[in-house]
C-alpha cells in the first residue's frame, strides 16, 4: 500500500502495530482496531465472549480505553438457528459492557461458517500512548496470561480432553486485559503488545524488530495453561504452530536442555487466541507492577529481559 503521510496518524511507521492511532487533539488520540475469527470453542456464548475480549485487547495494548464497538458477524442461516447467533452476540455484548464501552451497531453477512468479532474505537492520552517499539536493553518482560490456547483447543477438537477440563482456558481467553493495561500505565512501560495468532515468539520478535533490540527468554518461567505440556507431547499441535516456528526459527538460539528443545519451541510458537499482554518495563518498575496485579486479583509473570544484540533475535534458556 502507498505510504500514509497524515501527521495525525501517529503510528503510521510502526509496521507491527496492534491498532491504529489517530490524533484528534493536542492531548488525545483515537485507537482503532478490528478483529474477528471462526469459533475457538463449541459454546456460542463463550465464543462471543472470547472474540470480543480478543478484539478489545488491541486497544488495551496501546494504553487506550475502549469507547465504542461494532459487531461483525457471519452466520450460516441455512443450517443454524438464529438462537445460536443470539448467544454469540450476547457473549460479545456482555464483554463490551464489562469493558465500559458502548455497542453502537454492526454488520451481518450470511456465510457457510460462523465468524464473529468487533471493530473497536478507543481513546488514549497522547503522552501515555504505548507502542511495541520502545523496548530498551535491561527492560524486564512480563506476560499477563498463560499460553497454550491453540494446543488445548486442538486437544478438545480431538476429544483428548473435555470442555470441562479446558474451562480454565476458556475463562482465560474471555478475560479482559483491562487491569493489566491500567496498572501498566502507572509504572511507565517501555513497550507492549498482546499475544495472539503469531505466538509468544512471533509477537516478541515483532517487538524486538520494531525496537532494534534482542531478548533472552526463560522457558521455565513462561506460564502454561494446565495440560499444555501433556497435550503437546501427544501431538495435539495446531498447524499454525508449525508455520509460526518455521517463520521465526532462524531468529532463535536455544541455550537450554537439548532434550527439551523441540517440545519447548512448539509450545512457544503456539498460536494464541485472546492471549495476555507482553509488557517491557524498566527493572525498577518490575516488582511494583507484579505486586499491583496480584493485589487486583490477577497475575503477571517475569519471563525474560531485553538485551543488546541483533534486532529481532531471541535467546531461550
Amino acid at each position: 500500500m502507498p505510504p500514509i503521510d497524515d501527521p495525525n496518524y501517529l503510528n503510521r511507521e510502526q509496521h507491527f502495530a496492534d491498532a491504529g492511532i489517530y490524533r484528534i487533539s493536542e492531548t488525545q488520540a483515537l485507537v482503532q482496531t478490528v478483529d474477528f475469527f471462526t469459533p475457538i470453542v463449541d459454546d456460542p456464548y463463550d465464543f462471543g465472549r472470547i472474540a470480543a475480549a480478543n478484539a478489545l485487547s488491541d486497544v488495551y495494548a496501546m494504553g487506550g480505553k475502549p469507547l465504542t464497538a461494532l459487531n461483525i458477524i457471519c452466520f450460516p442461516l441455512s443450517c443454524q438457528p438464529l438462537s445460536v447467533m443470539e448467544k454469540i452476540l450476547r457473549g460479545g455484548y456482555d464483554k463490551i459492557i464489562e469493558a465500559g464501552a458502548v455497542l453502537v451497531g454492526g454488520h451481518s453477512v450470511e456465510d457457510n461458517e460462523p465468524k464473529y468479532g468487533l471493530s473497536v474505537t478507543g481513546i488514549v492520552e497522547v503522552d501515555k500512548l504505548v507502542t511495541g517499539s520502545g523496548a530498551r536493553p535491561g527492560d524486564c518482560l512480563v506476560l499477563t496470561k498463560p499460553i497454550g490456547t491453540g494446543i488445548i483447543s486442538t486437544a478438545v477438537k480431538g476429544d483428548m480432553i473435555s470442555a470441562g477440563e479446558a474451562a480454565v482456558v476458556t475463562e482465560g481467553m474471555a478475560a479482559l486485559s483491562a487491569v493489566p493495561a491500567a496498572e501498566m500505565l502507572k509504572v511507565g512501560p517501555s513497550a507492549c503488545t498482546d499475544i495472539t495468532g503469531f505466538s509468544l515468539l512471533g509477537h516478541l520478535h515483532e517487538m524486538l524488530v520494531s525496537s532494534g533490540v534482542s531478548a533472552e527468554l526463560s522457558f521455565q518461567k513462561v506460564p502454561l495453561y494446565p495440560l499444555v505440556k501433556d497435550m503437546a507431547g501427544m501431538g495435539m499441535i495446531p498447524g499454525g504452530a508449525y508455520r509460526n516456528l518455521d517463520y521465526i526459527k532462524a531468529k532463535l538460539s536455544w541455550q537450554g536442555n537439548p532434550d527439551q528443545m523441540d517440545d519447548a519451541l512448539i509450545i512457544l510458537a503456539d498460536p494464541q487466541t485472546s492471549g495476555g499482554l507482553l509488557v517491557a518495563l524498566p527493572e525498577k518498575s518490575l516488582q511494583d507492577y507484579l505486586n499491583a496485579l496480584k493485589e487486583k486479583g490477577t497475575n503477571g509473570h517475569f519471563i525474560g529481559r531485553i538485551t543488546e544484540g541483533l534486532p529481532g533475535t531471541i535467546t531461550i534458556i
